[in-house]
């Protein structure tokens, strides 16, 4: 790829468009005076090539590459060259069929620059890639020669001079780029660690969490999913069943429809068979009759036989009804002989209670009458004696005073004297009577010995059984009392069940239930949720909130005696729910210390408290509330908890506020609101007390119910001998009936009677003689005051009114008694008379009951016979008839067996009628259940409006509804647990934990992605640098030992005889550097201040020579490399051009003929009004790429030579 054309406009010194034609494919040459614009030719190429440092340009920046800085009007730069690119094989890529590439670079004021190629705009890398895959590399270029290169290298160290070889071997490049690549390793190893430590330190803690609430609303999720699908599939189970029940009692509605059917025509088939059976039992009856007729007798028989049936029926139900009644009598006259022996008793018990009060009422009535006549002849007395007149107003010489009192005695005495002959007159007569009833007794004595023995000993009998009754340990009142005690401890039971498990349902969180996972378990080992071990004093129960916030999570963690219990539970417990396992032989529990503690409580008094010392529980557990509660303190408010949380005296400790704000030493604070969940322990105490109170009522029941049954057998017994006692008692009864009913019991009562008419005789006698004896006894005292008063009145006549008025106090206090008395004997008589009136009563009611049921039997008697004979009249008229219907056998068995039909035909319409009200009554109970599956159905639908859209899925194997598949009752079950997981745990779940960690997992993703690439990149690129370190050392040896040839040829070309090479210092290695070693003649320079300048020169030259033709450009550019030779060597370097560098482009500044006069083609720069032009002189060609042009030259060149000036346009 060779210049073709260069155009320029606004560039430095060409402030017009200046086109320069006409370039040589080998060598072209530029020379003009200084300060003519030559060199800017020069940087106008390295100006399009893309050359960054402006520095080589000699500007400090764009703006100096302006014609006059931009000062003249001209804001714009452009430089635009045009190449050569036929040979398609050294092309650039993509642009091999491009016979021309024309690159321009325009840069303007302020700061704009663009490139374009093919006259289409580019970018910049894109240039610079263009010409570095054709060795034209602007930015590190071996095919560029600037002024001053030549000393430079002359000046250079051993490591410089290695530098060119490597730059010359491409290894330059490379070196850059690792350089680079390592800037970028570095990076990358930081970014890794900044990676790094994003992963460790907050994605992957922070989508830990977000995992496990993504496990835990993934769980939930999947339950509500499973639960959903169960429940469409217990729906379309549901409505399939009520489909298939409509379905069902619609086809059994409409078969008994069909059978109803079926037994109407039955029916009627069999009344009308019916109909023609009895038809035809008449036209054999009609016949029958016919023929009994001609006779006259059968029918006579018959009419008889039917009369006397009639007769018999009616007897017979008249018998019945008689004796119906005869029962009734008798049940009536049993009730009425019970209750009138309980009215008896009643009287009898009565009546002496009666006899007793009026006897009592009859002394305490005596003594009143007695004392009050004492009082009222006293008073007489007195008064007599003080006014001569009695109360009644008759004088002393009357009744009154002594003398009438005496009087009175007197009577008293006679009539005292005249009862006692009365009552010994009838003393002797019932002593007679007597006599003669014992006469009588002795010949009935045996049968009443016999009834009062048989008595006795039944008495002895119930008394026995009375006192085993007694004996036994059990009696009536213990049995109601047991039954009632049992009644009540089961009520009890049942109502703290109740409690106990509506607390239980509140506290749905603290279930946990678990399968025995092996034969031999122990469940005591288990001791229960952390919660339902702790008790709390209802002092306490205020700091519940702190409490709960203090345990966190710890609350609801299982507590087991060791980790095997643990294991096994965990494996094999068919656990429902996670849980947290605290064995207790495996924690390590940490308590505050006692300096803690006490610092804090100094801190806050009477405010702060260890968490531990708030909760009771049993000892067995210490260790696992030790774990729960033993770091924290509850405060009393917040200012407490700040203060003894960051104290230093204390030393950081966890504090929980009653309203259950925590503050930790850490610095964290969390509260702001009660917990959801809050109050869980104090219900755990109430369901405590419920099963404490469920624990007593269930061990007083299981005591009642253990007393009843050890006591079981007593009472067994006691209810034995309870029915034998009664047994006994009504056998007593009866005996007593039947004693008392006999003629010697009568006997026997009336000798009783009689001996204590002859005792009450007797007494009455010893009455009288009292009464005598009393008068007697008052005649001598009234004698002896008569003589007194007569000796002392006055004094008398005191003691009379003294005595007086002890009688009125004593008569008053003795008429209260006898009132007393009087109100319980008319009680005690009405009553009796009462009872008298209901014995009367009852008495009469089973005399007509005993009087009805003894008419009843009689009239049954007679009833009996005339049955009696009515059968036996039926009896002999059935026989009499039957021996005539002996001659009608062949009628009668024709009849028979129409009868047989007909009889079966009305079973058969009996049974059809029964059978249709059947059917109704199963088609109504049909339409009802029909009736309520279509409602059941429809109400489905209703609320599930999918059921009808994927019904045709129902039933199907294989579907999502394949019934047949399933146990429905599993799904039931396995959806009350889903639902009862689901309650669980919907407060627990994070709905926005998906869409969380999506972002995180992308985020961790694309980090791991990240340092995956970044580590494998820098993988990559280590590999890469050591294999092409090996390849840079392989590249350098062959590029070294290539130089170093070309090297000693080219120096012996340019100064013959002599000759250089490259070769390591002393005692280093190739990489390490390299130096110049020259020999001149024979002898070897030891170093190169030996030389003169121009050998020197000539050196750098050859070596910078050696270097380019070790990998040609398709072009170099050389500025003024010839400055330090002489004219002879000058054109020993021309002629080197034309000789070892075919095929490759040189264009050549020089101000030295020598030089230029070898080039093909020359341009001359000059500086005319402010602008440069250049003028170009073909000289020879060193191809036929300019032969026309040559020739044309040739016709209008003159003499000097063939010339073409360019010039802007």
């Amino acid at each position: 790829m060779r210049i073709e054309e260069l155009v320029l406009e606004g560039f430095k010194s060409y402030p017009v468009r200046t086109q320069i034609t006409g370039w040589d494919s080998s060598f072209n040459a530029i020379t003009g005076l200084n300060g003519s614009g030559k060199s800017n030719i020069l940087d106008a190429i390295c100006f399009v090539l893309g050359i960054t440092n402006m520095s080589q340009m000699r500007a400090q920046n764009q703006q100096d590459l302006i014609y006059k800085r931009g000062q003249a009007g001209i804001t714009k730069a452009s430089v635009t060259i045009v190449f050569d690119n036929s040979e398609r094989d050294k092309s650039p890529v993509g642009l091999e069929n491009c016979k021309q590439i024309t690159v321009t670079r325009q840069i303007a004021l302020p700061n704009v620059s663009k490139y374009l190629l093919n006259g289409h705009k580019s970018q910049q890398h894109t240039i610079q890639t263009l010409f570095q895959s054709v060795q034209l590399n602007i930015n590190n270029p071996n095919f560029l020669i600037m002024q001053g290169r030549i000393t430079k290298v002359l000046n250079m160290r051993p490591q410089e001079i290695l530098g060119m070889v490597e730059e010359a071997a491409g290894t330059r490049m490379f070196e850059e780029r690792k350089d680079k690549a390592k800037k970028t390793m570095g990076k990358k190893e930081k970014r890794v660690d900044e990676i790094t430590s994003l992963l460790t330190e907050e994605i992957t803690p922070k989508l830990d969490t977000l995992r496990e609430e993504k496990r835990s609303f993934l769980q939930w999720q999947k339950a509500c999913t499973e639960l959903e699908r169960i429940g469409r599939v217990l729906r379309a189970w549901e409505w399939t069943e009520g489909k298939e029940r409509v379905e069902k009692k619609q086809a059994e509605i409409e078969k008994k429809e069909r059978d109803v059917g079926k037994v109407k025509a039955n029916r009627e088939k069999a009344v009308k068979e019916g109909e023609a059976a009895e038809k035809d039992m008449k036209e054999v009856e009609a016949k029958r009759d016919a023929e009994m007729k001609k006779g006259g007798k059968f029918k006579k028989r018959e009419e008889e036989v039917a009369e006397l049936e009639k007769v018999l029926v009616k007897i017979r139900t008249q018998v019945e009804i008689k004796n119906g009644s005869v029962v009734d009598e008798e049940g009536k006259a049993k009730g009425l002989e019970a209750e009138l022996k309980e009215l008896q008793d009643a009287l009898t018990q009565k009546g002496a209670q009666v006899e007793q009060l009026n006897a009592s009422y009859a002394n305490v009535k005596d003594k009143h009458n007695t004392t009050q006549t004492a009082l009222f002849s006293a008073e007489e007395l007195l008064q007599t004696l003080l006014t001569g007149l009695s109360s009644s107003g008759t004088g002393n010489s009357g009744g009154g005073g002594y003398m009438g009192q005496l009087a009175d005695a007197k009577a008293r005495l006679a009539q005292a004297t005249a009862e006692e002959e009365q009552s010994r007159v009838k003393l002797g007569m019932s002593e007679k009577e007597l006599k003669t009833l014992e006469g009588r007794w002795k010949e009935v004595e045996r049968e009443a010995g016999d009834g009062k023995r048989n008595l006795e000993s039944g008495k002895v009998e119930v008394e026995k059984f009375r006192r085993k009754v007694e004996e036994c340990g059990w009696s009536a009142e213990k049995e109601r009392e047991g039954e009632i005690a049992l009644r009540t401890a089961k009520a009890e039971f049942r109502q703290f069940t109740e409690e106990r498990d509506a607390v239980k349902q509140r506290l749905s969180s603290l279930d946990f239930s678990y399968s025995t996972p092996s034969p031999n378990f122990d469940r005591s080992k288990v001791k229960g949720l952390v919660a339902s071990l702790i008790s709390l004093e209802p002092d306490h129960y205020n700091k519940s909130t702190a409490l709960e916030i203090t345990a966190g999570a710890k609350l609801y963690n299982v507590v087991v005696e060791n980790e095997k219990v643990g294991k096994e539970l965990l494996q094999n417990g068919k656990l429902k729910k996670r849980v947290t396992i605290i064995p207790l032989n495996k924690i390590n529990a940490f308590k505050m210390s006692a300096q803690k503690l006490s610092s804090a409580t100094k801190l806050a008094p009477g405010k702060v408290r260890l968490a531990l010392s708030l909760v009771g529980y049993p000892e067995e557990v210490a260790n696992a509330m030790t774990f729960v509660f033993g770091d924290t303190l509850v405060c009393d408010d917040a200012e407490s908890a700040k203060l003894v949380t960051f104290s230093p005296q204390v030393g950081g400790v966890r504090s929980v506020t009653l309203e259950g704000d925590v503050y930790d030493p850490s610095g964290t604070l969390s509260g702001g609101s009660a917990p959801s969940g809050s109050g869980t322990l104090v219900k755990v105490q109430e369901l405590l007390e419920a099963e404490r109170k469920v624990g007593d009522a269930k061990r007083r029941l299981d005591e009642l119910e253990m007393t009843e049954a050890k006591g079981k057998e007593g009472r067994d017994r006691w209810k034995k001998l309870s029915r034998e006692l009664e047994i006994k008692e009504h056998e007593m009864r009866l005996l007593s009936e039947q004693v008392e009913g006999s003629n010697a019991a009568r006997i026997g009562a009336e000798v009783e009677a009689l001996k204590q008419t002859i005792a009450d005789l007797k007494a009455a006698v010893q009455t009288a003689k009292d009464k005598q004896s009393a008068a007697k006894e008052e005649c001598k005292k009234l004698e002896k005051d008569m003589d007194e008063f007569k000796n002392n009145k006055d004094g008398k006549i005191s003691e009379l009114k003294a005595d007086i008025s002890k009688q009125k106090a004593a008569l008053q206090k003795h008429a209260v008694v006898v009132k007393t008395q009087q109100k319980e004997v008319q009680t005690a008589a009405l009553e009796l008379e009462q009872l008298e009136k209901d014995i009367a009563q009852a008495t009469g009611t089973l005399k007509e009951a005993k009087a009805g049921a003894a008419k009843l039997r009689s009239e049954l008697a007679t009833l009996a016979q005339e049955l009696s004979a009515s059968e036996g009249s039926h009896a002999k008229a059935e026989k009499k008839l039957q021996e005539e219907r002996a001659t009608l056998t062949r009628f009668d068995n024709e009849l028979k067996e129409l009868e047989g039909v007909i009889k079966n035909k009305k079973q058969a319409v009996s049974d059809a009628e029964l059978q249709l009200k059947k059917l109704e009554h199963d088609m109504q109970t049909l339409a009802k259940e029909k009736t309520a599956a279509s409602n059941f159905v429809a109400n489905l639908e209703k609320q599930y409006d999918w059921l009808q859209d994927e019904s045709d899925l129902f039933g199907r194997k294989g579907s999502p509804y394949d019934f047949a598949a399933m146990d429905i009752g599993r799904l039931k079950e396995k959806a009350r647990e889903l639902e009862d997981t689901q309650k669980g745990m919907k407060k627990k779940v994070n709905p926005k934990v998906i869409n969380m960690i999506d972002s995180v997992e992308k985020k961790e993703v694309a980090l791991k992605k990240m340092l995956s690439t970044v580590l494998k990149d820098k993988e990559k690129i280590e590999e890469t640098i050591e294999e092409l370190d090996r390849y840079k050392r392989d590249a350098l040896q062959k590029t070294w030992e290539k130089v170093n040839g070309d090297f000693g040829g080219i120096f012996a070309e340019l100064l013959p005889g002599n000759f250089a090479k490259l070769q390591p210092p002393e005692g280093q290695d190739l990489m390490q550097g390299l130096e110049v070693k020259v020999q001149l003649g024979s002898v070897w320079k030891q170093s190169l201040t030996e030389l003169s300048g121009g050998q020197r020169s000539l050196i750098a030259l050859s070596l910078i020579m050696a270097l380019l033709q070790f990998k040609p450009a398709p072009m170099y550019i050389l500025d003024e490399i010839d400055a330090a030779l002489d004219l002879s060597h000058t054109q020993h370097i021309g002629q080197l051009f034309r000789t070892r560098f075919k095929g490759s482009q040189f264009i050549v500044v020089s101000l030295k003929e020598g030089l230029f006069t070898n080039a093909n083609v020359l341009f001359r720069a000059r500086f005319r009004d402010g602008t440069s032009i250049v003028e170009r002189t073909a000289q020879r060609s060193g191809s036929g790429m300019y032969d026309k042009e040559n020739e044309d030259g040739d016709a209008r060149g003159s003499r000097r030579g063939r010339k073409t000036i360019a010039t802007g346009s």
